[in-house]
């Protein structure tokens, strides 16, 4: 079950914002896309509830593009992300219509879209809700490498079927996936040689940190640039 770590500080939803553009259809959905149009590593963002118009999510999309990755952000949601104020559709009952294995499926042909363009790497970074549409991927081996922040509805055994090099970085203060959680994670990606991982739980923060942050919180803001440059190390790493 969603706690209500999931829906605190929402965004202000901006359909213009970011340097990139957006465009109507990229493998099947509408996309905010930055980034070199010919590079050979893509990275996808899979949102939190509150969707790819959320304005620090498209300052991450154009910052890790400013890395030289080609950078998708689909609306995984259709147009209907969570709004916190429609007290007819709480939380369980918008995520009966919006279920993260339906954003792996839809994340499927994003990724094939992204080869067809000559991409040879595609790494994919989740936030809440979009962290286990990546541990998805990272299982079917649809992507090269994964970062799952502050994930959510993402458990021990999704982990042990990871088989790409994969990132995990946490929250201490988090009911989704507690530090103890996260702990295990860590050990069973100890156990399996076979996959590299980078597992850290920032301390002082909540869930949802690294994306809804508020521009006035210095420290919060910190954390989220730290949590950030982690991200584009890990691809840095594992995708070039």
């Amino acid at each position: 079950m969603a706690s209500s770590q999931c829906c605190e500080n929402p965004p202000t939803l901006n359909p213009a914002g970011g340097a990139g553009k957006v465009v109507d259809s990229f493998g099947g959905l509408k996309a905010y896309v930055a980034g070199p149009e010919d590079s050979k590593a893509a990275v996808v963002l899979v949102a939190d509830v509150f969707g790819f118009e959320a304005p620090n999510l498209r300052k991450i999309a154009d910052k890790v593009a400013r890395s030289g990755y080609f950078v998708v952000v689909p609306d995984f949601f259709h147009g209907d992300p969570y709004v916190p104020e429609n007290a007819e559709r709480p939380i369980p009952e918008w995520l009966k219509l919006h279920t993260p294995e339906k954003g792996f499926e839809d994340a499927k042909p994003v990724i094939a879209a992204l080869k067809e363009k000559g991409v040879s790497a595609v790494g994919a970074a989740g936030y809440c809700w979009g962290a286990k549409v990546v541990v998805e991927l990272a299982k079917a081996k649809e992507i090269q490498a994964a970062v799952l922040l502050h994930p959510s509805f993402v458990s021990v055994d999704d982990i042990k079927e990871v088989k790409c090099p994969i990132s995990v970085l946490g929250a201490e203060i988090d009911k989704m996936s507690p530090p103890e959680l996260v702990k295990q994670f860590e050990q069973v990606l100890s156990a399996n040689s076979g996959v590299g991982h980078f597992v850290k739980i920032f301390p002082g923060v909540s869930h949802g940190w690294s994306v809804r942050y508020s521009e006035d919180d210095a420290a919060a803001v910190k954390s989220a640039e730290e949590a950030l440059a982690d991200m584009i190390d890990w691809f840095n790493k594992r995708l070039k």
